[in-house]
């Protein structure tokens, strides 16, 4: 089922989400997340930005596949996921976001980080990340911890992007959004 993404200015984006447990409705959760990026032709997707607040994001590499074959095809689901640890070599990628739509800025982000989840069966995975994923993981699991990619980025180009991001909040405002608390 696809919902609609949170946008920028919502209160939602920036709380901290709950563990997924047991009792949760994993694969409805999965399923609005996939059904969600896969229509708005996303890399990421975090459950705050459906409106969930628990600790799920998907990624899917498909999109950016089609325009750079240097990508590896991915698609999956990382459950209460945590980073362990993280290079200590930031490289800058130009980022953006379904929630900040049109805005797209240079972000310093470590390029490889070993992390940890649980997939969609509740097994835990430890795994070393880089290029690409790691990169989306990085911006997801932020969303998790009510951190979004302008929070990165310099006071002054925050500045320039006032208007843009005003704008962006007035639509959220205006946004009818369901929480979807009770598919779980």
């Amino acid at each position: 089922m696809v919902v609609p993404v949170i946008l920028y200015g919502s209160s939602v984006l920036r709380k901290h989400s709950a563990e997924v447990i047991e009792e949760d409705n994993i694969l409805k959760i999965k399923e609005f997340l996939f059904d969600t990026i896969k229509t708005n032709e996303g890399i990421g997707l975090a459950a705050p930005q459906i409106g969930l607040l628990k600790r799920v994001f998907v990624i899917d590499t498909n999109p950016v596949v089609e325009q750079d074959v240097t990508i590896e095809k991915f698609e999956g689901i990382f459950i209460n996921p945590s980073i362990i640890d993280s290079d200590s070599d930031d490289i800058i990628y130009r980022e953006g976001c379904l929630s900040i739509p049109d805005i797209y800025e240079e972000i310093y982000r470590p390029e490889k980080i070993l992390v940890r989840y649980h997939d969609i069966s509740l097994v835990t995975h430890e795994e070393e990340l880089d290029g690409i994923k790691a990169r989306i993981f990085q911006h997801e699991f932020d969303h998790l911890n009510g951190i979004l990619f302008t929070d990165k980025i310099s006071l002054i180009r925050r500045k320039l992007l006032t208007s843009k991001l005003n704008r962006i909040r007035k639509l959220s405002q205006s946004q009818k959004t369901e929480h979807y608390a009770d598919i779980i």
